[in-house]
């Protein structure tokens, strides 16, 4: 069997090959290269990337078989997400590979400009010992203000809490509860202008944030503040920011990103009161490789087929912990759901009820989907393509939740109509602390069953002696039942038998258990990993 080929386009540490395992064809090309990537990506199932590469639209139309595109950090400017998702394309990132590195270069940026670190380490290379004009400030017990309470934010404001700082901070996402659980008091903008003696930026570049420190901001600080920009170039307006710097309105400034990368000339790096670096918040050896590591996995995962918690371009959400165990679940539902229903639904709705729905259950739906064409279509089904295979087919998707849950604590039900306008229902639940899987619902009748790797439902008129049919000739063709359920609507009604196999079910005693019983409907379903 040929093994998927990963494409690596710019040097990524050891542990990245490491970690992607001996599952794959591993082959390298210089990204940078515009014709050795274009005449590379084409048999790539998966290309990794870092910033040099770009992965634009002719790049991905010349990548038939591209699957993946993984950038080994966090940011995407090379990456056209929206073109790569209109391919079925997944993208994906990994977005905390660097935050303790970005973290610590702000703080270390804080402390070399409030001390002076650059200009009197130049003057003393220089011949010049100069301690009494290098006289710097203390970090404690003044006020910082964390523009940005994110997760690299939080990571600033933990360090600096413990340097005996006062923490404030200003993000309108941010609940004021949540960051009093940290320690740091959530201010507006302008409260947090007038109060810091520090400022740390850590805000993601956005038409809403670009420009947000400006010379009206600047304006309306302390003439001795410290500002730090370690997030996004362009967010602190850099001409501002010389003027306010150049006539004693902020007294020092650390700088990581500028608005126009390369940048070798700006006038802020004339200034002594400057400290500048290269856009070097992720180069440490430790971020690079768990950037590496992070992607690697994440390619694995989309090649099987998995949910990837790092796509940036599928809408899952965040995957809340206690909705976790319902994706495989629901994955069975929806396969379930296709073989009950022998056709693709015009419309399928994805019920959830109980305690799960607090959480971002979007997730489900897109599980739901991957479960019902993984046995339709011929290509791999991802979380990515899902709704695009949806989409094609006209699938009319809904997401519907509700809290109430009257007799389970989280229930999941897919529901969906077909062309003929019949409705097929299947339903699982999870149940115990090990939060085992359970089938409580086929079309209306009531069971309880777990969907294991073999499955089978038979309906039928409600009559004596059916039980004892399908058993006996499950028996003589040595399939042993691990699991059987009858229900039913009405005594001499409909009734439904459910059952779990040991082996698939051959179709020729699939026929034999039709005739045998007259069923209305004979299903089979083959949960067995391929």
């Amino acid at each position: 069997m040929t093994q998927p080929v990963v494409l690596i386009a710019e040097e990524l540490s050891p542990a990245t090959v490491e970690a992607l395992g001996p599952d794959f064809d591993v082959r390298h090309c210089d990204g940078a290269d515009r014709a050795s990537l274009l005449a590379a990506i084409g048999e790539a199932d998966a290309i990794l990337v870092r910033s040099a590469t770009q992965v634009d639209a002719e790049a991905l139309a010349a990548a038939t078989r591209l699957k993946v595109v993984a950038r080994a950090g966090v940011g995407l400017d090379n990456v056209d997400v929206k073109q790569a998702t209109q391919s079925g394309v997944m993208v994906v990132n990994a977005p905390t590979s660097n935050i303790v590195s970005a973290a610590e270069l702000a703080v270390a940026l804080m402390l070399a400009a409030a001390r002076h670190v650059a200009p009197a380490h130049a003057a003393l290379r220089a011949g010049q010992w100069k301690r009494s004009r290098y006289t710097g400030i203390e970090l404690f017990e003044k006020t910082v203000g964390i523009v940005g309470l994110g997760r690299i934010g939080v990571l600033v404001a933990q360090r600096l809490a413990a340097f005996g700082m006062k923490v404030i901070a200003y993000d309108p996402y941010v609940q004021a509860g949540r960051a009093a659980q940290m320690g740091v008091r959530l201010v507006d903008l302008d409260t947090l202008l007038a109060e810091s003696d520090f400022m740390s930026v850590h805000l993601p570049k956005t038409p809403e944030t670009t420009g947000l420190i400006g010379a009206d901001e600047l304006a309306r600080v302390k003439p001795s503040l410290v500002l730090v920009n370690a997030a996004r170039g362009g967010i602190v307006d850099e001409i501002a920011l010389y003027s306010a710097l150049k006539e004693g309105r902020v007294a020092a400034a650390g700088l990581d990103v500028f608005a126009q990368e390369p940048c070798t000339d700006s006038p802020l790096f004339e200034l002594e009161n400057v400290v500048a670096t290269p856009h070097l918040g992720a180069s440490t050896d430790e971020a690079q490789e768990k950037a590496g590591i992070a992607v690697a996995r994440s390619v694995r995962l989309a090649l099987s087929g998995e949910l990837v918690p790092d796509a940036v371009n599928v809408q899952g959400g965040v995957i809340a912990e206690e909705v976790r165990p319902g994706i495989p679940l629901t994955e069975k539902l929806g396969r379930i759901f296709t073989a009950l229903a022998g056709e693709v639904a015009s419309a399928l709705d994805v019920e959830v009820r109980g305690e799960i729905t607090a959480y971002d259950v979007k997730v489900l739906e897109l599980a739901a989907l991957k479960g019902v064409f993984a046995d339709v279509v011929e290509d791999a089904v991802s979380y990515v393509n899902a709704p695009l295979l949806a989409a094609e087919r006209g699938v009319a998707v809904r997401l519907v939740t509700d809290p109430e849950s009257p007799d389970h604590r989280n229930l999941i039900t897919l529901r969906g109509t077909l062309a003929d306008g019949s409705s097929v229902s299947v339903s699982g639940t999870l149940i115990g602390i090990a939060q085992r899987e359970r089938l409580v619902e086929v079309n209306g009748f009531a069971v309880d069953i777990e969907p294991t790797e073999h499955l089978a439902f038979f309906r039928y008129e409600d009559r004596p002696g059916m039980v004892g049919t399908v058993g006996q000739i499950l028996g003589e063709s040595k399939v042993n039942i691990a699991g059987m359920q009858v229900s039913r609507d009405r005594q001499g009604g409909h009734a439904l038998v459910a059952l779990s196999v040991d082996s698939a079910i051959p179709a020729e005693v699939l026929g034999e258990i039709e005739h045998a019983m007259h069923a209305e409907s004979v299903r089979a379903v083959d949960l067995a990993e391929e």
